[in-house]
């Protein structure tokens, strides 16, 4: 490994990494409060104060699986280096930018990834990829939003079947008060996954430079930095991909937002434990769609649905080739 790199250009590196954290919360807000904004339960400014807390406090509730799988289980440790990270950065921060500016909710994880895979392969081929880890993710892709919608739809059958004696003033009460509950294990389960892929980045580029010694770990210092980094950018908000989410997809009501917000969490749970790093905005748009076709198919506008999917289908490439694109400028520089 290259362990000559100047400290300006760590530092720099991992200043980078925290503003693609910081993004990635901007970006993504709108996955942990979009639901309890279009049912009107919290206005937007508290909604964002609500869903950072969580966000930053999700390091206590989790391991760091997900941190390993981005540090050890997409590209090969050995052949990262600076300039890896840095077009992989790149090229997850301009995809980002690009669907922000757009209103359009693409993963930032998945940019991440298509990132990191874009500039490993531009430095190595193809055998810079760890299969096993990249197929992995690459099968969470379409098992995150499924599973979601199935345990929204789910959800919103036993729900209602529960509320069947109640009158929907009752009913409608109840869930505004519940919305609270989902909304935070959603943030938490968002603040979980997301803010863990910065971790690893910054960890492996540390592990790559000599500074961890022989074995890869994430320092607590690197917890503590990317679980701000992403409270801040939710803090921050990301109205424009707040409106497509939780107004253009299907009108939510309370008991619709908490079925959404708990199946989408569940789902997050399950794959931070796991080590897998899912895309929050994958998910909770699958369990908007499941809440919405539970109550009919024509419910839920599915143009809006389907430019969305077309979204996730191009990021991992489209980040990865701006990556390579990165890297190869990069080796043009003067030295």
């Amino acid at each position: 490994m290259d362990a000559t790199l100047g400290l300006p250009i760590l530092v720099g590196l991992i200043a980078v990494a925290l503003l693609f954290d910081f993004l990635n919360g901007l970006h993504d807000a709108a996955n942990s409060i979009a639901t309890i904004v279009s049912t009107r339960v919290l206005r937007p400014q508290y909604a964002v104060l609500w869903a950072a807390f969580f966000n930053f406090v999700a390091f206590l509730v989790f391991g760091l699986h997900v941190a390993n799988t981005i540090g050890t289980g997409i590209i090969e440790p050995s052949i990262i280096d600076a300039p890896v990270i840095f077009a992989a950065l790149v090229g997850a921060i301009v995809w980002n930018l690009i669907t922000w500016a757009l209103g359009i909710p693409s993963s930032s994880s998945h940019a991440l990834i298509g990132g990191l895979v874009g500039g490993g392969m531009a430095k190595a081929g193809i055998s810079a990829a760890v299969w096993s880890g990249l197929s992995k993710t690459l099968l969470a892709i379409v098992l995150s939003p499924l599973v979601g919608f199935l345990l929204a739809l789910v959800l919103v059958a036993i729900v209602s079947w529960a509320s069947v004696r109640s009158t929907p003033y009752a009913v409608d009460r109840a869930f505004r008060i519940l919305q609270f509950v989902s909304a935070s294990l959603y943030s938490l389960g968002h603040g979980g996954n997301d803010a863990q892929k910065t971790m690893g980045i910054i960890a492996v580029l540390l592990y790559s430079q000599g500074h961890l010694g022989t074995t890869f770990s994430v320092p607590f210092w690197v917890v503590l930095a990317c679980q701000a980094a992403m409270a801040l950018g939710t803090l921050m908000g990301g109205w424009r991909i707040v409106r497509t989410m939780g107004l253009r997809i299907t009108k939510l009501t309370p008991m619709q937002g908490f079925c959404a917000e708990t199946g989408g969490a569940a789902t997050l749970f399950m794959a931070t434990w796991l080590g897998v790093p899912v895309s929050t905005t994958h998910t909770i748009t699958g369990a908007i769609v499941g809440v919405g076709a539970a109550r009919r198919v024509s419910a839920v506008r599915w143009n809006v649905a389907s430019s969305i999917v077309y979204a996730w289908v191009i990021t991992i490439p489209a980040a990865a080739l701006v990556a390579a694109l990165a890297y190869w400028a990069l080796l043009l520089l003067p030295k």
